[in-house]
């Protein structure tokens, strides 16, 4: 974990010093492919687009209705970025495809909502009830990790991030657990207890994260840090030019506020230097605010 942060601190400090220099003849009339989710993160990178165009960069979004297909067409030369994962997913998908994929820079964290047509908290759940879950291993895992935080359930703790419903050590309500794709789970919340879904997910079928009964996020001491999504590369691209400068015109705070209002405020960019809004900027200046008390009294 520790080395993946490293590298995509490096390749921050790359692209903030490319930003000194503005369009130049070298990124000039560059096309460059990126791979994304269909829904909100349309309209954002549409930010990018633009902002690229002024540079000369040409930024064409290919659209992707799940989690399987991004990186596949990344390692395989027909995208030159994708921004969908985690590093945790990332880090995964590496180890079972032989990949060489590569953070190139954080975007955001988005929360992992658990919503339900049927009960309103957790604490609901009656026996042998059954919860929807993600089929990938990183956010199947997550999701798992959630009902653990949320005291429903008990995991065993050498397991990591990586956890499945067989490292589950504790189930008193004898939960059931259907497994399906990402995009599905929305769809079946009317047949389950309880589904736990991805936000961008929740939020294209018209789910906000306000009406989820849990969410992760919201127990930030207990979330691990493998959840925060990037945009990626390949080992031998990471140090194109074109490509960290695309980077550098994402990190931006019009996109950041564009990521908190598509959000409904749950995604939460973790760029350094992100802007904070809402409650998460009435926190952070309240943080400030202790902090320089102290200070004063030192």
């Amino acid at each position: 974990m520790k080395n993946w942060i490293k590298k995509l601190g490096v390749t921050t400090l790359a692209a903030g010093l490319l930003a000194g220099f503005g369009a130049t003849s070298a990124l000039a009339q560059e096309t460059v492919t990126v791979g994304i989710v269909s829904g909100p993160a349309e309209e954002i990178w549409q930010i990018v687009v633009d902002a690229a165009a002024k540079e000369d960069i040409t930024v064409e979004l290919e659209l992707f209705t799940d989690y399987n297909q991004p990186n596949v067409a990344l390692q395989n030369g027909s995208l030159d970025l994708n921004a969908f994962q985690h590093v945790a997913f990332l880090e995964d998908w590496n180890a079972s495809n032989d990949g060489t994929l590569a953070p190139l820079g954080f975007t955001f964290v988005s929360p992992m909502g658990t919503y339900s047509e049927k009960i309103s908290s957790l604490d609901e759940l009656q026996d042998g009830d059954v919860v929807a879950i993600p089929n990938d291993p990183t956010n199947g895992g997550r999701a798992i990790l959630a009902l653990e935080i949320a005291g429903v359930i008990e995991v065993d703790d050498a397991v990591g991030a990586l956890a499945t419903t067989e490292d589950i050590t504790d189930n008193p309500l004898n939960l059931q657990f259907e497994e399906l794709d990402a995009a599905q789970l929305a769809v079946v919340l009317p047949d389950v207890a309880a589904a736990i879904i991805n936000t961008n997910f929740a939020t294209d079928a018209g789910l906000s994260l306000k009406e989820a009964i849990f969410v992760d996020a919201d127990y930030p001491d207990q979330l691990n840090e493998l959840y925060k999504n990037v945009i990626a590369a390949t080992e031998e691209t990471k140090d194109n030019e074109t490509l960290i400068r695309i980077v550098e015109l994402y990190q931006t705070e019009e996109v950041a506020q564009a990521i908190y209002d598509l959000s409904n405020g749950g995604d939460k960019p973790i760029w350094e230097g992100a802007p904070v809004f809402g409650d998460d900027a009435e926190e952070s200046d309240a943080n400030a605010e202790d902090a320089e008390s102290e200070e004063d009294a030192e």
